[in-house]
């Protein structure tokens, strides 16, 4: 496949999609990444669970049906410097395609998203920061486009909600044009990884995202309702945005749980918003209070 059809790209400096893209991605991130050889997947999933094991992330990889589980153990293998110290402390799980996918021998969306669920609330609850996972649906797109759609659809719910981050990958060379434009259409960011070189698929929704987390590092600018907030709910505010739980943010700055609970709802008051989804788009500039 000699280019991305239909679909204007960018060429980004070398580095940048690795600091914009694999690592200081925000919770409730659904992206994928083509990759056009081999070499180009382990450029991808390398720096992405690199991140993920140094923020004390729990990773997960979903091994695709064109490796075998002991080919992708390797890889990490040689890739990842620590990798068997990460995996004898259980950070990193390793599983096959069929294994996962197919565990009662059916391929059933409903159970398969309450496995991603089940597997980020257990890493919750083993003390990790949250879940990062790889895997590819590039097989079920093949199998049946729709049933590729619904399953990104309730992917994608069910992340927004979640301290999860999800990176799809797609073989460039197996994926025809309509392969790539449905799969930009239902992750929230997608590039393409081909010779070595980063190309960003450019949609609004794309350049609004990259944005958003451009801004996620960055001190909190004046939006509507700003004004309203005492000096500490505007310090629980930006660890909110960050993306920190109320136990991360407590920890961040010396106050207790309970309190850091306390002065999100009252700014979720003040600002008139319901959700912390709503808060972060309004703070981000792509809200209104309502």
């Amino acid at each position: 496949m000699s280019a991305i059809p239909h679909a204007p790209t960018t060429s980004l400096r070398p580095g940048e999609v690795e600091a914009a893209l694999l690592g200081d991605m925000p919770w409730g991130t659904h992206f994928c990444i083509f990759h056009e050889t081999k070499e180009d997947m382990i450029d991808t999933f390398v720096p992405y669970f690199k991140a993920g094991l140094e923020n004390k992330e729990f990773c997960l990889w979903v091994v695709p049906d064109s490796l075998k589980k002991e080919e992708a153990l390797e890889l990490l293998r040689k890739a990842l410097p620590d990798f068997d110290h990460y995996l004898a402390q259980e950070s990193i799980e390793v599983v096959a395609h069929d294994e996962w996918f197919f565990k009662q021998g059916t391929f059933d969306v409903p159970t398969v998203i309450n496995r991603f669920s089940d597997k980020s609330r257990e890493a919750l609850s083993r003390g990790y920061a949250g879940l990062r996972v790889n895997k590819s649906s590039a097989w079920l797109y093949k199998e049946d486009p729709r049933q590729f759609t619904a399953f990104e659809k309730e992917l994608d719910a069910l992340i927004t909600n979640e301290r999860l981050i999800m990176l799809c990958s797609f073989s460039l060379r197996a994926s025809g044009a309509n392969e790539v434009l449905d799969a930009a259409r239902t992750h929230q960011l997608t590039a393409a990884r081909r010779n070595g070189a980063w190309e960003v698929i450019e949609t609004a929704e794309i350049k609004r995202a990259v944005q958003e987390i451009k801004k996620l590092h960055r001190p909190l600018t004046p939006f509507p309702g700003f004004e309203l907030l005492t000096a500490r709910e505007r310090m629980v505010l930006a660890e909110t945005v960050r993306g920190a739980s109320s136990k991360d943010a407590a920890r961040t700055l010396g106050i207790g749980r309970r309190t850091i609970e306390f002065h999100r709802a009252n700014i979720m008051q003040k600002l008139g918003v319901r959700t912390t989804v709503d808060l972060v788009r309004l703070v981000l500039g792509d809200g209104e209070p309502r």
